[in-house]
């Protein structure tokens, strides 16, 4: 059995892959013709966030699963996988910790200006400070966090905002029975959270919910944290209430276009902290996922149950 892995992975990683008992090719993500060579006769797919179009499921003609490692899958023509019989699975939970913990981190990072500081510093200018800047740093304790989504990462997330000392409340389709916090409507969280953090999939319903008429009914003054999907945000309507002064800030992890255009006008905004879809990258992560690799591989060749299986 042969697997293909789609992703320019580090010089670890290699080795990590190279350890498992799985034959495994690793493309470039750029190389757009060695990924459809070496699909021709591969029976796994490991896909991270390039997406996996019809064309590509069609032309592998041996393929048997799509392992995403994550757990979106937006990115993967569902569709076209059951119509040829192929099994998509993915990995709740293996980089829970690592997107709460980056959630946390952009907060922070959003409410102290640190990207900003960093770019001073480097050059000289951290001790010439205008005065105007410091005017906008802000704790996080004693905020309200809106969590709009209310799955495993929100779930981690509240303890660690709790013992820092933010008030949290949240939204989803319907309250959970078992939360520890207070279930708000959607309309309703908008104006008491100082900070509105995003944990939903991309789905119909989802795309571009935080748009002009969701930033106007936000507090003044408040953040915007997405460490989920780009498309959930209208990013035109983001900018102009950034620019206008309506929100102090957002951390961004994903954009609607990835990878992001250097010339996308959130890039050129002070008050935006933003990091590369790597909010699920650590090396923890990783191990966990190969585990969750090497034990479908082994269920795929036994013809047991996958883990995990959405389509």
């Amino acid at each position: 059995m042969k697997a293909v892995l789609q992703y320019r992975a580090s010089p670890e990683l290699r080795q990590r892959i190279g350890a498992l008992d799985l034959p495994t090719v690793i493309v470039d993500e750029i190389d757009k013709d060695m990924f459809l060579r070496e699909m021709r006769d591969a029976d796994v797919l490991l896909h991270v966030l390039e997406p996996v179009t019809a064309v590509v499921i069609d032309a592998a003609l041996r393929l048997k699963l799509i392992q995403k490692i994550g757990i979106g899958v937006n990115t993967i023509d569902l569709g076209a996988a059951r119509r040829r019989g192929v099994a998509v699975c993915n990995m709740p939970g293996t980089n829970t910790q690592a997107v709460a913990e980056m959630t946390l981190l952009l907060m922070l990072a959003t409410l102290r200006g640190l990207a900003r500081l960093d770019d001073l510093t480097r050059i000289g200018k951290g001790w010439e400070l205008d005065p105007k800047i410091s005017d906008d740093f802000g704790e996080l304790s004693g905020r309200t966090v809106g969590l709009v989504g209310f799955g495993a990462v929100g779930r981690r997330l509240v303890p660690m905002l709790q013992a820092i000392g933010a008030k949290v409340v949240y939204t989803s389709r319907r309250p959970a029975a078992d939360s520890p916090i207070a279930f708000l409507p959607f309309r309703e969280l908008l104006p008491v959270a100082d900070l509105l953090s995003l944990h939903l999939p991309l789905t119909a319903e989802t795309t571009g919910m935080m748009g002009a008429a969701a930033f106007a009914a936000m507090k003044r003054g408040s953040v915007l944290i997405n460490t989920a999907r780009g498309p959930l945000v209208d990013e035109t309507a983001l900018c102009a209430a950034l620019t206008s002064g309506h929100l102090r800030g957002a951390g961004l992890d994903v954009f609607s276009r990835e990878p992001v255009s250097p010339d996308d006008p959130l890039l050129r905004l002070p008050n935006v902290v933003v990091t590369p879809h790597l909010a699920w990258l650590t090396a923890e992560t990783l191990e966990r996922s190969l585990a969750v690799i090497s034990e479908n591989c082994r269920r795929l060749l036994t013809g047991g149950a996958l883990l995990h299986r959405v389509v």
